[in-house]
């Protein structure tokens, strides 16, 4: 019989911090990171002796990981992890994060991710991402994550009815967030005859369905409740965390993610539901994968995201259901691991700010969803959270 999840009772999660992004750089990762760090210390208003957990994600710093980094930043940490879950790792972290501060094995942990990007840098990511793709699809053509996804969105298409519309529907939205945010690397609004005009990248997927690779970092630090309120830091709490790994690998082709398994767990254990909800922050390096997280998380039934988001008003603004209130990595930018991070450290925002140009009208609790590491035709790992204020 599987046990009930142990609560993040006592645990606060605070001071979220971006690096503003970067088409091209020639930094490497490790500066992205930590100037993360050093940003962390300063909203919250600590030495970097305080910081005695350190958890990193990153593809671009390979082969140096988060020990490499103790040595680089001059740190001597207590507690150490390393997740390159990609966009599920955001969520990994603070999860891992959480259970160190709950078992004294840290007090302050900063979560960071962070990656740089040029050309050689990205065609080395993809390259070596996946020794199963890199060796088993790679030498019949079929490179990069364009075409696996391409392959998702036509099946989710022709099982669903879903249509091309409905995907632009869902990036002009997160663009209109964007442009609010003022942190995207696009500025100009989308229209649906620009995203139906763009040219095609792997069809049906054409190019405003695609991230835009860059560099930056993103980061948010987990302590005890006790210890936010020392430092008068505002903080969010953790209501519910689940995550899987390799779900329905019976699926010949995906359709469905993880958080279908445990979604009646992450609502029953929070004591929450979908219309309990302010905003949802999903993971969405493609809009078919956004609308799977939409099904999944039961905010619509399954098949019925083209529905749902012609009905629902996905802006910050809108008083439907906010959607990657920040524009998600479909106008933002994708920093390789930090694209992981990114709608994690919007919701700390969105809970814990109250001056931003995008926020959320009476804000009180939200969801946000991860997913990453793909391979042939699927993404291996998910992950979900719901934080909320404490006083909700």
């Amino acid at each position: 019989m599987r046990r009930r999840s142990q609560s993040y009772d006592g645990v606060a999660v605070a001071a979220p911090v971006s690096i503003p992004y970067e088409r091209e750089t020639g930094h490497g990762a490790e500066w992205f990171v930590g100037r993360a760090l050093a940003e962390l210390l300063k909203v919250a208003g600590l030495k970097k002796t305080a910081i005695d957990g350190l958890s990193v994600a990153s593809f671009s710093m390979l082969p140096d990981t988060t020990i490499s980094l103790t040595a680089y930043f001059s740190m001597s940490p207590r507690w150490l992890d390393f997740v390159p879950t990609g966009g599920a790792s955001g969520v990994m972290s603070m999860r891992r994060a959480a259970r160190a501060v709950q078992a004294g094995d840290a007090e302050i942990v900063a979560c960071i991710a962070g990656d740089t990007m040029h050309p050689a840098a990205f065609t080395q990511l993809i390259n070596n991402f996946s020794k199963f793709s890199r060796d088993t699809v790679y030498p019949y053509g079929a490179g990069g994550p364009n075409v696996n996804f391409a392959m998702i969105t036509r099946h989710y298409m022709e099982q669903y009815g879903a249509t091309r519309e409905d995907f632009g529907r869902l990036c002009i939205a997160q663009r209109d967030n964007a442009l609010a945010a003022a942190r995207s690397l696009f500025d100009a609004p989308l229209t649906m005859a620009k995203y139906l005009n763009a040219r095609p990248v792997a069809e049906p997927i054409h190019l405003y369905d695609c991230v835009m690779p860059c560099a930056g970092a993103e980061g948010f630090l987990v302590m005890t409740v006790e210890g936010a309120e020392d430092l008068n830091l505002p903080y969010a709490v953790i209501r519910s965390s689940k995550e899987l790994h390799n779900a329905y690998s019976e699926d010949a082709v995906h359709y469905r993610g993880g958080w279908a398994g445990y979604r009646d767990a992450l609502y029953e254990e929070a004591g929450m539901g979908p219309q309990d909800m302010d905003f949802l922050q999903s993971y969405d390096d493609y809009p078919v994968i956004a609308m799977l997280q939409l099904e999944d998380l039961g905010f619509c039934e399954k098949g019925g995201a083209a529905e749902f988001i012609k009905d629902t008003n996905l802006t910050w603004n809108g008083g439907g259901l906010p959607h990657n209130t920040c524009g998600g990595q479909l106008s933002a930018g994708q920093a390789g691991a930090a694209g992981g991070f990114l709608g994690l450290v919007e919701a700390i925002r969105q809970l814990t700010k109250t001056e931003l140009p995008n926020q959320v009208v009476q804000a009180k609790a939200g969801l946000v969803s991860g997913y990453g590491m793909v391979i042939y035709d699927r993404c291996l790992a998910s992950a979900a959270v719901i934080l909320a204020r404490p006083d909700a």
